[in-house]
């Protein structure tokens, strides 16, 4: 019985490996297929041997002889398959590519095992018993021994013959020379040693270890991250590719108005012309916005953002931005609009006109000569309008074989006929994917070489909005009363707070407080303090908005309404805001109009009509006294300076007309430098505001830089993103929008982690910077002698 400890140990490192081997998931190769039968054979002889050593070591019967007999045959024949295993792995990591030398090597190998299996059937074992062991010998036993030595000599030489390989895989074969080394000194020391099994195994563990055998879970895991990646930047290419496709119509009509503009014989041409730029620049900024909504295109998906929109007004601004590009090539364009279609649908217009104009951009480019016809239909039923748009062309049609072609993308039908024609191909898939994202269908009827017609169905809820009564009316929705109104400001940035204090004490705030983060907001509502309506900026260092809300509402008892401000103002951030608890939202620089919508909404104001027209006729007395004094002052002080009569002037005269002199230097020196003034004074009101707003920005100018230049040599992108956010906000106010642009570019950069592009920009962010600041200084010094001048009056 002692006998059995080795062959015992076999069998449990067998099962062991059996079981981590075939639990895992494994790569699909002949040569794992081979090991796994290896490990089988191995484990099987393990049993074998063992079962062999529990017979009696005196006295075997007759029944007890024939079975040691046949178990001794199986044992043999499964010793010559595992050689032979052994002998197919070394073939098949040695001549892999080498199909047909395989298959003759299998071949011969088979016919060898069988010739030996027959002969081990049927050819004499017997048992000797020696004292406390027995053993076998025979004619069986020598044919095991020459063809289980024939196969291992022969993987030992194909082993030795490729050792310049270098290959792990050999290893095991390798190790076999010097294992027979120490079986014979073994067998020499005691025949009846039993340490095949074990030896076995041993080889088995090696070749695990060697085997191509990776973790398949990993595999799989960097494949599908692989993938995704790949879909990722594929979805990127293509958006931004389809991007530059669409932005070349609305460029092509700013153009083309412009030029329009350059000729025109008369202003109310000029004015027309003028309509169509805005309308034009309103379509490439949605495009711009677009491309700038980097987690969209990251997601592999385009978002469909439904909202009301003007139907009329949307699909004739389409005719009139494709006319210039169809009159540059001299075809007959005609459009039809369907006069019943419904005022105001709810859709996403934005992708709406994005197909349309791909299709009309389509016809454009594939018509040579001949007409382009764009018409809107509708059928309406209930509260939904079936939209059938259509563009019909005379253009070069498509053949019908590839007809389904038409909407792969980077797929460009006939090349050759078309090689003087721009385009990446993208534009006929974009359009079908937006029109079945947002529940349409297209259809094409074409005739090769006489045109084509495209056709796009989708259903549109129809809005009802309720029709404005007087004028009366409509100038309420556009006023605002705040007195009273007790407001808290939650902003980093104190420029943004004091824009913001100002524009609300327009329209008679007298109870704003102002906090710089979200920990001292926290502090005031935790205090007890209470107000009507917050205005929460987001982006704040340590805290954001978003987070101080968080915090805020972890209070059951909390339920004042607050408002987002936030300079992200591109598609989808509104929803975003709504849905992390925000009650409205308001993009930065804070627009009037915006302001009044969003703070109506939040207080819901019960003023009666009488209150509120009193509200309007005050806002309009402290407008005419803002406002129209000084440009009729202006007036009268030109048409003085004109005639030349010498009437005296007052002192205070004099001095009026000097700073209203000064004042248009002013504007017109900002003008001259690129300053966007009528977007700084549509913002912040007037002059003096300006002015004010511009003296704080010069004020904490260096220690904005410093932090920024701080943030930025330590790598930290996080604060770094937060600061250039503010700079952007700053620059937008007050009309200096190179400086603004750049900044948005590195607060995008920072915010992707992008330290290459921070680092190697930086200067040009800097040079922007300094130039505004120069503006600055040389603004502050016009008109120091006049106001010398005047003071000498005194």
């Amino acid at each position: 019985m002692s006998g059995m400890l080795l062959p015992i140990c076999a069998i449990f490192f067998s099962i062991l490996l059996c079981t981590v081997f075939f639990w895992k998931k494994r790569i699909n190769l002949i040569e794992n297929k081979v090991y796994a039968v290896m490990l089988i054979l191995g484990l099987i002889d393990s049993i074998l041997v063992s079962v062999l050593q529990t017979f009696p070591l005196n006295g075997i019967t007759t029944l007890e002889n024939t079975l040691i007999i046949i178990i001794n045959k199986i044992d043999f024949i499964t010793l010559i398959a595992i050689t032979n295993c052994l002998f197919f792995y070394t073939t098949i990591i040695t001549y892999s590519k080498e199909k047909a030398k395989l298959k003759k090597i299998f071949s011969i190998a088979l016919a060898t095992d069988i010739f030996a299996i027959i002969n081990i059937l049927f050819q004499e074992v017997s048992v000797i018993s020696m004292a406390n062991n027995f053993s076998v010998s025979g004619m069986a036993v020598n044919i095991t021994y020459i063809i289980c030595g024939i196969f291992i000599f022969l993987s030992i030489i194909i082993a030795l013959l490729n050792i310049k390989k270098a290959d792990k895989r050999y290893i095991p074969i390798f190790a076999i020379i010097g294992i027979l080394i120490f079986l014979i000194l073994m067998f020499k020391i005691n025949p009846y040693l039993i340490v095949v099994s074990i030896t076995l195994t041993f080889i088995n563990y090696l070749m695990y270890f060697t085997i191509e055998n990776p973790d398949m879970k990993m595999i799989e895991q960097l494949e599908i991250a692989k993938d995704q990646a790949d879909k990722a930047n594929s979805a990127k290419t293509d958006f931004l590719s389809s991007m530059s496709h669409e932005i070349r119509t609305p460029l092509n009509a700013i153009m083309g108005f412009s030029d329009c503009i350059n000729n025109a014989t008369s202003l109310e041409e000029a004015k027309e012309n003028a309509k169509d730029i805005i309308n034009a620049s309103s379509t490439l900024l949605e495009i711009v916005n677009g491309i700038l909504d980097i987690s969209k295109i990251e997601a592999g998906k385009l978002e469909i953002v439904n909202s009301p929109y003007k139907a009329k007004n949307t699909f004739e601004e389409l005719a009139k931005l494709i006319t210039p590009k169809m009159t540059e090539k001299g075809l007959d364009f005609s459009y039809y609009i369907a006069p019943d279609i419904p005022n105001t649908l709810y859709g996403d217009h934005a992708n709406i006109k994005k197909v349309i104009t791909n299709l009309l951009s389509n016809a454009a480019k594939y018509t040579d000569k001949g007409f382009v016809r764009y018409e809107v239909n509708c059928i309406n039923s209930n509260n939904l309008c079936k939209l059938i748009i259509s563009v019909e062309d005379s253009g070069r049609g498509i053949k019908q074989e590839n007809v389904d072609k038409l909407f792969t993308k980077f797929q460009r039908l006939e090349e050759d006929r078309n090689t003087t024609i721009e385009g990446t191909g993208l534009g006929l898939a974009i359009t079908k994917q937006l029109t079945e994202l947002m529940g349409g269908k297209i259809i094409v009827h074409t005739v090769y070489g006489e045109g084509s017609k495209f056709t796009v169905v989708l259903n549109q809820p129809i809005e009802k909005v309720e029709e404005k009564i007087t004028s009366t009316e409509e100038t309420q929705s556009q006023t605002l009363d705040l007195k009273n109104v007790k407001i808290l400001i939650v902003d980093d940035n104190t420029l943004n707070l004091k824009v913001a204090t100002k524009l609300l004490e327009r329209f008679s705030a007298n109870n704003v407080t102002c906090v710089e983060s979200g920990f001292l907001c926290l502090d005031k509502i935790g205090n007890g303090e209470n107000y009507d309506v917050i205005l929460m900026d987001d982006m704040m260092p340590k805290m954001s908005g978003s987070e101080t809300l968080k915090k805020l509402k972890e209070n059951q008892t909390f339920n004042i309404p607050v408002i987002a401000l936030t300079a992200n103002a591109i598609t989808g951030m509104r929803e975003k805001y709504l849905s992390e608890g925000f009650d409205e939202y308001l993009a930065k620089p804070i627009e009037k109009e915006e302001l009044i919508k969003a703070m109506n909404k939040i207080l819901n104001n019960t003023l009666s009509k009488e209150e509120k027209q009193e509200t309007i006729l005050s806002e309009k007395e402290v407008e005419t006294k803002e406002i129209i004094p000084v440009e009729e002052n202006i007036e009268e002080i030109i048409g003085t300076t004109q005639e030349l009569t010498p009437v005296k002037e007052s002192d205070e005269s004099f001095k009026e007309r000097e700073k209203n002199e000064l004042t248009k230097e002013k504007t017109d020196f900002l003008k001259r430098k690129g300053i966007d003034l009528e977007k700084a004074l549509e913002l912040l009101g007037d002059m003096e505001m300006y002015e004010t707003t511009l003296k704080d920005f010069a004020e904490e100018a260096d220690n904005k830089w410093l932090r920024i230049r701080n943030y930025k040599q330590a790598s930290d992108l996080e604060n770094y993103a937060i600061e250039v956010h503010s700079l952007k906000s700053d620059s937008k106010y007050l009309g200096f929008m190179r400086l603004a642009e750049k900044a948005y570019e590195h607060e995008l950069k920072s915010k992707d982690n992008d330290a290459n592009f921070v680092n190697n920009h930086f200067n040009d962010l800097e040079e922007e910077f300094n130039k505004v600041l120069a503006i600055i200084d040389e603004y502050n010094l016009i008109g120091k002698d006049k106001f010398l001048v005047i003071d000498t009056f005194n």
